[in-house]
């Protein structure tokens, strides 16, 4: 009997510590959420980005319509002040999102094929690096051909071909021989889709601090028509809200969910 007494008197021991546990109060439930929203903040302006492929350039590798998030840490110049991020250097085939040097304010995802010290060039589209064919898997043609745009740098551009001024001028310092030849701190890039890619041989190198960081993941993709992002009127973005609401389970490519961009 007492023994049945005690275990009844811990019971009620317990309920009452539970019921005289502080809640939170108001002012404590908006500090949290404010703590929330704050580390969101920071890990979106300085660890990730999201990012939507909006043109067919690096097709097979990135779809129209392919949401990214990019990794803005890694490829960052290193920094003592946080030793413990493996940071690093950008490599040869790295893909990498930056600001266009040819259209500030524009970002633009392309493949990087020469860093600093490289000798390119393209003979009949296939790319030559250090004298050595280059074997890129990644690469897809239409089997058109273009002079300058296949047998860069030897074919110099005519006045047919759109370049910007600073380019055209530029371009010829950084020739030796058959070869175009990478400045430091500057990177050349390409898309994967060699013949609709409007890249490095059109508006020149791109500097190393125009690079914003390396896509890690595909988190989302759906089917999205190739003249979409040239429709920027109010009306066709809320056309194309709709559009997603309505078709996002059968439009969206489930399969390349959560796929790593290589």
């Amino acid at each position: 009997m007492a023994r049945k007494q005690l275990e009844l008197e811990e019971k009620t021991e317990r309920r009452k510590e539970k019921a005289e546990k502080p809640r939170e109060t108001p002012p404590e439930f908006i500090a949290s959420m404010a703590s929330v929203l704050v580390v969101g903040l920071f890990i979106i302006t300085f660890c990730m980005q999201a990012f939507e492929i909006p043109s067919s350039s690096m097709e097979n590798t990135l779809l129209i319509g392919d949401h990214l998030f990019v990794d803005r840490v890694t490829p960052a110049p290193a920094t003592k002040w946080f030793p413990v991020i493996p940071y690093r250097d950008i490599h040869r085939d790295d893909i990498v999102v930056f600001v266009s040097p040819a259209e500030p304010g524009l970002y633009v995802v392309k493949r990087v094929v020469g860093v600093p010290g490289d000798r390119l060039r393209l003979r009949d589209g296939v790319l030559f690096r250090n004298g050595q064919r280059v074997d890129e898997p990644f690469a897809i043609r239409t089997g058109s051909y273009a002079p300058y745009r296949d047998d860069f740098p030897s074919v110099r551009p005519d006045s047919s071909i759109d370049l910007p001024m600073e380019w055209r001028v530029l371009l010829p310092q950084y020739v030796e021989g058959e070869d175009l030849v990478v400045p430091p701190d500057r990177y050349f890039a390409m898309g994967d889709n060699r013949d609709w890619s409007y890249d490095s041989r059109f508006w020149g190198f791109i500097p190393r601090e125009n690079i914003i960081g390396r896509p890690m993941i595909i988190y989302w993709s759906f089917e999205t028509p190739k003249d979409q992002y040239m429709r920027t009127g109010m009306a066709d973005r809320i056309a194309h809200i709709g559009n997603v609401i309505i078709h996002f389970f059968d439009r969206t490519r489930w399969d390349r969910m959560l796929k790593l961009v290589r």
